[in-house]
């Protein structure tokens, strides 16, 4: 399965984009889960990667991550891409993931925020999720 398609790449803002906007107005570009286990990636800003002569190395994102712990940060395409499950399962992309802001729901969760090189603190931020 392709992860990352022409038309994702279109619609996600680039890298600290959206820093000024409230949490509530950004939306969720896609969904990406690994189906042996709980780990889920929502990432809400992405840009490519290129290297001294303007090639696209791999392609970086940044947004909500659901691992061992919830958190804001950063992952990189080339990093879902080699990860390997049982059976030789694989990252997948939620293909019927919508991303309407008045169909997610809100709930108080702890997390850790790290964006860029600074650490924001807060004990508890709103983070908008599907419910299933």
């Amino acid at each position: 399965m392709q992860l990352l398609t022409k038309e994702l790449r279109e619609k996600f803002p680039k890298l600290r984009e959206t820093d000024e906007k409230n949490p509530e107005d950004i939306p969720v570009i896609a969904k990406f889960f690994a189906p042996w286990n709980s780990w889920t990636w929502y990432p809400t800003e992405g840009e490519p990667v290129l290297d001294e002569n303007k090639k696209e190395i791999d392609y970086h994102f940044f947004g909500f991550v659901r691992g061992l712990e919830n958190e804001l940060g950063y992952f990189s395409l080339k990093e879902l891409e080699s990860v390997k499950g049982p059976f030789g399962l694989r990252i997948e992309r939620d293909l019927y993931f919508l991303c309407l802001l008045p169909e997610l729901y809100s709930y108080s969760i702890p997390i850790t925020i790290s964006h860029s090189s600074h650490l924001l603190s807060c004990d508890y931020l709103y983070i908008l999720t599907m419910v299933h």
